[in-house]
């Protein structure tokens, strides 16, 4: 779909439900409470899901937010490659044929939907929609701005990552003029950080695994040490850039336990490695720079076989 489609099927649906991905960031949650103020500004009923509940330190994404109380006619997926990212508790949406409407910029999206508008390209999902929004010609509110803005900074890590973009720049330069603070925004999701995170930063640093004559850096995270830190997931989000922080790493892995023996990979590279390619290998991906997937396993061997196709890279011989 174009963006003129995309504009006839929000005004020919309604009674929408927003998908967003487990595991939540700041460009799910942006895009999929956007695109549910856009739509509600429009006269139309909408609702966002989230398998893992909305994270508190989001809470300003919802702020006024309420559930609606529609019978569900319409289901579009944000920030979403894989329709099984949805999580265990919003399963039902994995079945074939569930989702109407994809909106996505992951190189790597399966096309599950039945029409979709995919933009590898694009430094974050919320990109997307503000030029949809744009071109679309309907007035956003501050809270709409705030939404986008937080999906494309977050994205982009504040506008430092290789995925920031003229356009990035330009569409957060409209988006601050709306004056929701972008500046405490900024502190929010880049500076402050709880005790319980600094915990875990210090453990994973202190033991942080090196391979590959040090170009390959990995840290892990079981639930128990998790629980000894205190904090709710969305806190861990940012520590999946710690290993490729280290000087003469081009590799950077993060392996996270959600559940028994699954186990969430974070993989982050240099310009020399393809990240999306090394998760592919495990039925994930993502973008070029930095793409995820889940193993299944103890630690032990989910570690092994990780470690297996890192070595397969030859990186020590490079």
């Amino acid at each position: 779909m174009d963006f003129a489609e995309i504009g006839r099927f929000f005004e020919e649906h309604d009674n929408y439900t927003i998908l967003t991905h487990k595991s939540p960031d700041g460009d799910t949650l942006g895009a999929g409470f956007g695109l549910c103020a856009y739509l509600r500004d429009m006269g139309k009923k909408a609702n966002v899901l989230n398998s893992d509940g909305f994270p508190e330190r989001y809470s300003f994404l919802y702020r006024g937010y309420e559930p609606q109380e529609f019978e569900e006619k319409c289901v579009i997926a944000v920030d979403i490659a894989d329709i099984a990212l949805v999580g265990r508790n919003l399963w039902d949406y994995t079945a074939e044929g569930k989702v109407d409407l994809c909106i996505d910029h992951h190189i790597s999206n399966r096309s599950y939907a039945k029409y979709s508008y995919v933009d590898g390209g694009a430094s974050a999902a919320c990109l997307i929609l503000y030029d949809l929004f744009k071109e679309l010609g309907r007035p956003i509110s501050p809270q709409i701005a705030l939404c986008l803005y937080t999906g494309i900074a977050t994205d982009t890590g504040c506008f430092k990552y290789e995925n920031t973009t003229p356009g990035a720049h330009m569409a957060a330069a409209e988006l601050i003029g709306y004056d929701f603070g972008f500046a405490i925004i900024n502190r929010m999701m880049f500076d402050i950080k709880s005790k319980g995170r600094l915990a875990a930063e210090h453990f994973v640093t202190k033991n942080m695994e090196f391979y590959c004559n040090e170009r390959c850096a990995v840290i892990a995270l079981t639930t128990e040490i998790m629980e000894r830190c205190g904090i709710e997931p969305a806190e861990f989000e940012g520590l999946a850039s710690i290993p490729l922080s280290v000087e003469g790493v081009d590799l950077g892995i993060t392996i996270k336990q959600r559940h028994e023996n699954v186990y969430k990979l974070s993989v982050r590279t240099t310009e020399k490695l393809d990240a999306s390619a090394f998760c592919k290998q495990f039925g994930g991906g993502g973008h070029i720079r930095a793409a995820g997937c889940e193993l299944t396993g103890t630690l032990d061997e989910v570690k092994s076989k990780v470690l297996a196709a890192v070595n397969a890279l030859g990186l020590e011989n490079d």
